[in-house]
């Protein structure tokens, strides 16, 4: 085949590809649509979470208790919020608790972080024997933690008397059974924590440290200057994380205090189970679910605002 043969053919190829080509370089659009690929999972997400959180808004519009017929009130199921003292109890408890179960484990977490950051024998037994309380279920935890919790058969209060310490009532005790059920959360979240924290420290670069070292830093400067800012965006991804779980916890708490002693560490997601299930009034139920979620989307607003505050100043100081 001569040379005139072959630009012919290729021209002609050429021809066909750009018949069957569109505006700048796509394949023609399918004249039936994509409606028929996308229409399942629309009915999937309107029919899971679009539809159940409409008819929760429309519940808690009514006075309605199971077995009973239903009337419109308005904002009547809010308004009595305002003045119910165990809901806004609880709601305190609610802060307190997730306050509490995001300060403490991202401390535990970032100080282990930094300390298997480090190169040691046996480091890697010691990081997973770290990590087992993660892989757990609630449930296991909380019947191990509440034999140890027992004011007299507890193995807790058998490690205080070695010290000369008194026993405590831990849980049996309205002071003190947030605290405790805090560190139930510390003890199998810490080790989330220090994962996501090892990985940000993991992607630091030497040279920092180096300079440092050049310059006469100690390991307290070190820490302080260079590790604590550089892996502040991923202590703040760890908080998010944390503060959304700590905020709806429910199965630590039922399954160890039931929110007692009395109503001493009933939350909101324990007082809306209580109302909607065992009082079954479904439509203050319904405002509570309400205002509880609209508190989990102002904190996680809130700790999404932060992650990027932290994230601008670290930009900032690089530049």
């Amino acid at each position: 085949m001569n040379e005139a043969s072959l630009g012919q053919a290729a021209a002609a190829q050429a021809a066909a590809a750009s018949s069957t080509m569109g505006k700048a370089g796509r394949p023609p659009a399918w004249t039936g649509g994509y409606w028929p690929f996308v229409l399942p999972a629309v009915v999937v997400i309107l029919a899971v979470i679009l539809f159940p959180w409409v008819f929760t808004i429309w519940m808690s519009g009514q006075e309605w208790k199971l077995g009973q017929g239903s009337s419109f009130v308005g904002l009547a199921n809010y308004w009595r919020m305002t003045g119910d003292d165990r809901f806004i109890e609880s709601f305190w408890h609610t802060l307190s608790y997730t306050a509490l179960s995001v300060i403490l484990p991202i401390l535990v977490g970032t100080v282990a972080a930094v300390v298997f950051n480090e190169r040691f024998m046996g480091r890697g037994v010691l990081r997973a024997l770290f990590v087992l309380p993660m892989m757990a279920t609630p449930v296991a935890i909380a019947l191990v933690w509440t034999m140890m919790f027992h004011p007299q058969l507890g193995v807790l209060n058998f490690l205080l008397s070695l010290v000369g310490i008194p026993p405590q009532l831990w849980v049996f005790h309205p002071g003190s059974v947030i605290p405790s059920l805090v560190l139930v959360e510390t003890w199998q979240w810490s080790p989330l924590v220090m994962l996501i924290v090892l990985g940000g420290l993991s992607s630091i670069p030497t040279e920092p440290y180096e300079s440092a070292v050049i310059d006469g830093a100690s390991r307290w400067q070190l820490l302080r200057h260079i590790t604590l800012p550089m892996v502040a965006p991923f202590i703040m991804v760890a908080a998010l994380i944390r503060t959304i779980d700590a905020v709806k916890s429910f199965d630590i708490i039922f399954a160890i205090t039931q929110g007692g002693p009395g109503t001493a560490s009933e939350t909101i997601n324990l007082y809306l189970y209580s109302v909607a299930f065992a009082y079954y009034d479904i439509g203050y139920g319904s405002a509570i679910a309400v205002i509880f979620f609209g508190l989990v989307v102002a904190l996680s607003v809130l700790m999404v605002w932060l992650r990027q505050r932290t994230q601008w100043s670290e930009a900032g100081a690089a530049a």
